[in-house]
């Protein structure tokens, strides 16, 4: 009886804080700035970058509760870069020794799900997850600028790998991303408003140029840190990118496995079209509303070309010059 009345009393507790929280929400919505969203939902500005209302709550319960461990591996990214691609290069890298390249979880599990995201997913959830049981090293994934990651990352030895892309690039796979959504989403802006939010900063985790030269300016502060890799430069250099990024995460390759050809195979295991092809990336949903196959659309270099006037990426290419000035970090066409 006891227990029981000590389970009830903790639920009693759980649930007049996420009430507490939920109201503090609303309070805090009230008063942040706001725009349209390209589907026509609301975005609200959120310290400092733009968000949905029903993330913010998980986003706070995150930042607050999430105790970060010296093992860990945070992937960061803003949406559509390149997230997917190096969830699946991370786990396969870091858990080779775990599970054989011939088996491995990719093949039967997708990235998203074998790195789950921290506010989009696990804290979106439940607002208190338990992750004390995550295999170790545990690799988590979370879309927050550098400057509103948790206290507990930034303290830790855990180290943060960035994923950055081509903001026309990334602009595209996002429109992209949420026109596979068109058929229930009648209300999707146009291309070019789309892309005049996208100058204006307004955009999902944007803007853009903020989200990637806070996490520059990190890894240029403090590389054993954060390590920042450019989408393009994977793209020419797989090979690599892949060595360095074992590097960094303390699990280089041996002269044994590069003899054995361990780096190509992840390389390949990884790559957009084995990944596209499986079975298990054509089926399901993830994320909210959006099919595991909305994930994987082209994955190349240069797409913008496709859908954006030389007047539209001047425009951008002029915004970044500005913004990106004396970082020392630009994006290759």
């Amino acid at each position: 009886m006891e227990t029981s009345a000590a389970i009830q009393k903790v639920s009693m507790e759980t649930s007049a804080a996420i009430e507490e929280l939920r109201n503090e929400i609303q309070q805090l919505t009230l008063n942040l700035p706001r725009e349209k969203n390209l589907d026509g939902t609301p975005l609200y500005q959120y310290q400092g970058f733009w968000t949905l209302s029903e993330f913010i709550p998980a986003i706070i319960s995150f930042q607050r509760h999430f105790q970060a461990e010296d093992g860990d591996i945070i992937l960061t990214s803003i949406p559509k870069s390149g997230t997917t691609w190096l969830k699946a290069l991370a786990f396969t890298i870091a858990n080779r020794t775990r599970f054989p390249l011939q088996n491995s979880p990719l093949l039967t599990t997708p990235p998203h799900q074998l790195v789950p995201f921290l506010e989009l997913d696990l804290y979106w959830k439940n607002q208190s997850p338990n992750l004390e049981d995550n295999p170790k090293p545990r690799i988590l994934a979370t879309h927050l600028p550098y400057a509103s990651l948790p206290n507990s990352i930034l303290n830790s030895g855990c180290r943060i790998v960035y994923v950055a892309r081509n903001p026309l690039d990334q602009f595209i796979s996002r429109w992209k991303f949420l026109s596979s959504w068109q058929e229930q989403n009648m209300n999707l802006v146009s291309i070019e408003e789309a892309f005049e939010k996208t100058c204006n900063g307004v955009q999902f985790y944007g803007p853009v140029w903020e989200h990637v030269l806070g996490y520059w300016k990190a890894s240029q502060e403090n590389p054993e840190k954060v390590l920042f890799l450019k989408y393009e430069d994977m793209q020419e250099n797989i090979i690599s990118n892949i060595k360095n990024l074992a590097n960094f995460l303390g699990c280089a390759f041996s002269q044994v496995e590069e003899t054995q050809g361990v780096i190509k195979e992840i390389s390949k295991i990884c790559s957009f079209d084995d990944l596209k092809n499986l079975e298990v990336n054509k089926n399901g949903k993830y994320l909210l509303r959006f099919g595991n196959e909305a994930f994987f659309r082209k994955g190349t270099v240069g797409d913008w070309r496709n859908y954006l006037t030389s007047s539209m990426s001047d425009r951008m290419e002029k915004i970044l010059e500005e913004k990106l000035c004396g970082s020392g970090l630009s994006f290759k066409k």
